[in-house]
């Protein structure tokens, strides 16, 4: 038996576990038992009592006493334990930076059966590649030249700091790493927020290339990491169904979808997002791709120009939502539902008959079932039919565990509007 502190879970707790959830919430914690710091001797206590301190590694336990694995501690945080491994503690513990040298070069290796070194790619996702709270992107300049940044979302990596940062060193030897764990999520974790260089400073606008488009990412000022890579299929999907079209972006952040399908051939791209900074970019992205002939960007709201729009008769042959997440919590979903089903609504009714819809959501607490019966009543109060052509999701750099239904968020449906 090992020193770490062992986690006893409340009767029939353990059942998520089993089936691959990494999370451990605190009010499924039945007792935790630990080493006395007087040496006296193994003591048991409820989690409020126990002398743990959080980022210690624990091992977790079924009420009757079997393992279910190893993980860090924080009792700050609502999810109480995040699971780091399978294996005993002290096998982790033993040697901390090889464990996660291979995690680290386990995903790499995985990215590599699809991306080559040209490309730019989510290169750790957290939990699905078995890194609690840690994203780490890669993206690849026109130069060649690597750039990761990094996420520390959790106590749970926040203590291997130091070793994972060692790993993607060695592992992907990258020109510059910065680092964006400024996410209010850091705060329910009892950390502080941080951002910059780590290491030597580089420059924060970089030009990578996706799908033959040049875009302007600004890794250090934009939302979250600097892009969203997770569409990259999606918006090559999209672009096969705009040549000679005219093409309405709503949400447009970056205007990676209207510069897909301007390069694919599209009539007209009118890209639209709320943020001023984000337009601004928009139009930077538009001038690289010299695609000033074809496509243009408009700083408005779009629930507000989808309805002047309809007001005004425009019509378009095909529409791409892909708005925020409308919803960060399971309380939010009824509001949620409602302003997704405007901007669904309304875009059906500017289609013109047969035109093409990709219609998004990031948000995984409105899950597939929801976003698919919400389409279903927008399609009825706007008096169309709709044909889904595809269902999608994420790229492969975004990896789906089973047992961990927040891996699979991303909802992308290619549909025809009659």
């Amino acid at each position: 038996m090992n020193d770490f502190p062992r986690v006893f879970l409340k009767a029939k707790e353990e059942n998520e576990v089993q089936q691959g959830f990494p999370w451990v919430f605190d009010n499924e914690i039945d007792s935790v038992k630990y080493q006395a710091a007087d040496g006296s001797g193994w003591k048991t206590a409820k989690l409020a009592d126990c002398a743990v301190n959080d980022g210690d590694g624990v091992e977790v336990y079924t009420k009757a006493g079997g393992f279910l694995g190893t993980g860090i501690i924080n009792r700050t945080s609502k999810i109480t334990v995040r699971l780091i491994g399978s294996v005993h503690a002290d096998q982790i513990f033993a040697s901390p930076a090889a464990w996660w040298e291979k995690r680290v070069r386990d995903a790499v290796n995985i990215r590599r059966l699809e991306y080559d070194e040209k490309d730019s790619y989510r290169l750790i996702f957290g939990e699905s590649d078995f890194i609690p709270g840690l994203i780490a992107e890669r993206y690849c300049d026109e130069q060649g030249q690597v750039y990761i940044v990094i996420q520390f979302l959790s106590l749970s990596c926040e203590v291997f700091r130091k070793e994972i940062l060692a790993a993607i060193q060695k592992v992907c030897k990258p020109y510059g790493i910065y680092e964006r764990s400024d996410a209010g999520v850091r705060e329910k974790e009892g950390l502080e927020q941080r951002a910059g260089w780590i290491g030597t400073p580089r420059q924060t606008e970089i030009i990578i290339v996706e799908n033959g488009v040049r875009l302007c990412i600004d890794i250090a000022a934009g939302q979250k990491t600097g892009y969203f890579l997770d569409q990259k299929y999606n918006r090559r999907v999209a672009a096969a169904l705009c040549r000679g079209k005219r093409v309405l972006d709503a949400f447009t952040h970056t205007g990676a979808f209207g510069l897909n399908a301007a390069k694919n051939g599209a009539r007209e791209v009118i890209s639209i997002d709320i943020s001023p900074e984000a337009v601004d970019l928009v139009n930077k992205n538009i001038k690289l791709n010299n695609a000033d002939h074809v496509m243009k960007a408009v700083c408005a709201d779009v629930f507000d120009v989808l309805k002047q729009y309809e007001a005004d008769g425009e019509k378009f042959d095909v529409i791409i939502l892909d708005p925020p997440a409308f919803t960060k919590s399971a309380a939010m979903i009824k509001k949620a539902y409602g302003g997704y089903k405007e901007i669904n609504l309304r875009a059906m009714r500017l289609l013109n008959d047969g035109g093409m819809l990709v219609t998004c959501s990031c948000s995984y607490y409105f899950d597939a079932n929801t976003f698919y019966s919400m389409l279903t009543h927008a399609a009825k109060d706007s008096h169309k039919r709709i044909q889904i052509l595809e269902k999608r999701g994420a790229g492969p750099d975004h990896p789906v565990l089973l047992g961990y239904p927040k891996s699979e968020y991303l909802k992308c449906a290619v549909a025809r509007v009659l």
